[in-house]
């Protein structure tokens, strides 16, 4: 039996940040130790405080520039994380999940990815990367967050409970 503890990485410390931060660790028995990153230490540092003052968990907190592969491969690393979840800007999906796949960790995000020059959300960029990760034997879960993915939670649950079958 594996009794190693979970290592849980969440990028990104603005509003989702906090808000998964604070569900994450509400939930620190599945999560295990979890840690904070972002480029700005001091979102992470205010996110953490306010944890711990609420349900008194302790977050960890580390700095990390999502646009840079090699650093978020040596934080992952550093961590011994087991899942990275992205709540950092739509246009790092990219960076994150080919630090994943590098460091064969299952990845989540919350947002489909989009080129920050041009306001066009899509999946093709992310989806080419499938197959590398079906190689690393890693999860890819994308959109599963608050637009669409919590909407077509809802959505399917009211389809499987609440309408029938036959009209």
């Amino acid at each position: 039996m594996n009794t190693k503890m979970k290592n849980t990485l969440i990028i990104g410390a603005g509003g989702v940040g906090n808000v998964v931060a604070f569900k994450c660790a509400m939930n620190s028995d599945t999560f295990g130790k979890i840690t904070l990153a972002s480029r700005t230490l001091s979102k992470c540092d205010s996110i953490a405080t306010n944890i711990y003052k609420k349900i008194a968990y302790s977050l960890e907190t580390q700095k990390v520039d999502a646009d840079n592969v090699p650093e978020l491969i040596a934080l992952i690393k550093s961590l011994d994380a087991d899942i990275v979840i992205n709540v950092a800007l739509p246009y790092q999906d990219l960076t994150i999940m080919d630090a994943c796949i590098a460091c064969g960790v299952d990845y989540l995000d919350t947002a489909n990815y989009e080129h920050p020059d041009t306001a066009k959300f899509e999946y093709k960029e992310q989806w080419q990367r499938d197959e590398a990760f079906k190689s690393s034997k890693i999860m890819g879960l994308l959109g599963s967050g608050f637009d669409p993915g919590v909407t077509n939670v809802f959505c399917a649950y009211a389809q499987k409970h609440y309408f029938d079958d036959n009209p």
